[in-house]
């Protein structure tokens, strides 16, 4: 983490997407003084400091415990989604190689007669998805459904569940559950 002043104002106004000259005009501070401050060759007081971050709408305490310096991956391209799936269903997941993650973010992709396997799936957590292109049957617990195009499902996990690609077209599905399951 960045401990000086002058570099946490700098990646967050950077963060941000706001010029300095553009800072100091939203904030009443001026340009020069922004710019040294930046520089670590000025200490602003702390009046100064808050009208600065007034113009973030962040506090001082937030201002200084907040990660600027977070390296994690923020976009993907297709190629960097790992597929998880088997049985002829693609499952690309997004953000695997994120640590921690909260959640599991997935494009699904069901060729026609593909299925998640004949056992039902149970898990902690909560799922949601949509279908965007065909057709899946989705069961959970007793209820079963066709989805098609523009459909969508929520559902507890702890509910044993399946999807099946009855028609004869692929269905594409975004979808997201939580917590994060490790794959």
């Amino acid at each position: 983490m960045t401990d000086d002043v002058g570099e946490r104002l700098r990646s967050l106004r950077k963060l941000r997407g706001v010029s300095q000259r553009e800072l100091a005009k939203q904030c009443g501070v001026t340009h020069s003084s922004l710019s040294l401050i930046e520089q670590g060759k000025v200490s602003p007081s702390v009046s100064s400091l808050k009208k600065i971050l007034n113009a973030f709408a962040i506090s001082v305490g937030d201002f200084f415990t907040m990660d600027l310096d977070n390296q994690e991956q923020i976009f993907y391209s297709p190629d960097e989604l790992v597929d998880i799936g088997t049985g002829g269903v693609t499952l690309k997941l997004v953000g695997a190689n994120r640590p921690n993650r909260g959640l599991t973010f997935m494009i699904e992709h069901y060729p026609p007669g593909t299925d998640t396997g004949s056992e039902m799936i149970v898990h902690f957590g909560e799922e949601a998805g949509i279908v965007l292109e065909g057709e899946i049957e989705v069961t959970v617990g007793s209820s079963v459904r066709r989805l098609g195009p523009g459909e969508s499902y929520y559902f507890k996990t702890n509910v044993p569940h399946r999807f099946h690609n009855i028609s004869d077209r692929d269905c594409k599905i975004i979808s997201c559950a939580s917590p994060s399951r490790a794959f």
